[in-house]
């Protein structure tokens, strides 16, 4: 493979016109959209929009005349397409954590009220470090157990002492992505549930949430979601437990007014939305659910294409080009893939480690144009969003991986002072 064959790549691809709906900045390589996705070029239009006429103009009124008390669910429904999930399961609604903390919470619940010999919580040792600290303070809270495995070891894991399983579908360091339809099965014929993270999964793989008969799910939108730094996370719930709270045989820990069924009746006491919207808590943040539904918009563009599954197939061909071209053109450099080589067990990014000098290679990559990240302690990790990367991206990126190894240019002192985010 050269680069005249990553063009020709490009010049066949029928996705490659989704690219045109983002401000990739000119000189850019961006191989980042797992941590940050790139500004939609109707972001900031519609922020325009809300801030002049719809906040400017119409103020308060916006929230009944623009819909904004409507935008958890809306945004929602369209998230739910990506995921499989029907229209009202899901809801957009604060971060990762503050959404993991309510599901988590009412899956220790379940397990009480049906299971209370259970006292254990799973979840992998290098899941993303918020969910392992959320479980750990409910853990804690709750005189339960915390154990923390390897990814091969979940299975000797599920026995009559478990009560929820916790795992992140993809996980953010090597990229290895679970099957979740088996380990759901396999958890709950041991009497556990399951809580999915598809933080690293939502936008860039197909997921199936009812198929898999998973339990709980939560999720962020400024990765593949494209919704920008800080967008609001999701949650969902399967409705078979979503049923039992509107029984009134479970609550969620965060019962905040826009969670309650009527919030303008303005009652004292909490008397809880039914479903899923349950789950929202204090007022929406509107700003941000405007640029996250342009995020989102633009991977519904992809549906009459093939949707998830054509961006899966473009994803595994980027991701399987990257491997080949570093290891054929850097493999006496010390790189050391940490990504599954089989395509069944890969997200959508790879991750290589190197002993020495891992963060100030990926200093000089971004100094050049390639934009990756480091993750302590020896990651290089590099992610590939179908919608906008291109395979001659995937080129070039290598080709200057290639001259910042054998240059020794990630020696220089510049590149070796840590900045706050890595």
């Amino acid at each position: 493979m050269n680069r005249q064959d990553c063009l020709a790549l490009d010049a066949k691809d029928p996705l490659a016109f989704l690219r045109e709906q983002f401000d990739v900045p000119d000189g850019v390589t961006y191989l980042d959209g797992n941590s940050l996705g790139v500004l939609p070029k109707t972001a900031a239009a519609r922020v325009q929009k809300v801030v002049t006429e719809e906040w400017g103009r119409d103020l308060i009124r916006s929230w009944n005349t623009a819909g904004w008390i409507d935008m958890p669910q809306r945004i929602g429904n369209k998230i739910g397409t990506l995921i499989g999930a029907s229209d009202g399961e899901v809801v957009v609604a604060d971060s990762t954590s503050l959404n993991l903390y309510k599901v988590l919470t009412v899956a220790l619940n379940l397990q009480r009220a049906d299971a209370p010999q259970r006292k254990v919580i799973v979840s992998e040792r290098h899941n993303f470090p918020t969910d392992l600290y959320i479980a750990e303070s409910l853990a804690r809270e709750r005189g339960l157990e915390l154990r923390l495995v390897g990814a091969d070891d979940i299975g000797a894991q599920l026995n009559d002492d478990l009560a929820v399983l916790m795992l992140t579908h993809v996980n953010y360091r090597t990229g290895r992505m679970h099957d979740m339809a088996q380990i759901t099965r396999d958890a709950h014929a041991a009497g556990a549930l399951v809580v999915w993270d598809l933080a690293h999964s939502a936008g860039a793989v197909p997921v199936d949430l009812t198929r898999s008969e998973a339990d709980f799910s939560v999720g962020c939108g400024y990765k593949y979601l494209n919704g920008g730094p800080g967008a609001p996370a999701f949650a969902w719930a399967h409705p078979k437990h979503t049923a039992r709270m509107d029984a009134g045989q479970l609550w969620q820990p965060l019962s905040g007014w826009f969670g309650h069924a009527a919030p303008f009746e303005f009652t004292p006491n909490y008397r809880p939305a039914s479903g899923v919207a349950r789950f929202l808590c204090g007022t929406p943040s509107v700003l941000s659910m405007a640029v996250l539904e342009c995020g989102v918009d633009t991977l519904l563009a992809a549906q009459a294409l093939g949707g998830m599954q054509a961006l899966r197939e473009k994803s595994l061909a980027l991701t399987e080009l990257f491997i080949c071209l570093v290891e054929e053109r850097c493999g006496n450099q010390g790189l050391t893939l940490q990504t599954p080589r089989d395509a069944s067990l890969r997200g959508s990014q790879v991750s290589f480690s190197r002993e020495e000098g891992g963060y100030p290679i990926m200093q000089a990559l971004i100094q050049r144009g390639v934009i990756g990240d480091f993750r302590a302690p020896d990651l290089l990790r590099f992610g590939f969003t179908p919608l906008y990367t291109r395979f001659i991206d995937v080129w070039n990126a290598v080709d200057h991986l290639v001259q910042v190894m054998e240059s020794g240019e990630w020696r220089a002192a510049e590149f070796n002072q840590r900045a706050a985010v890595t």
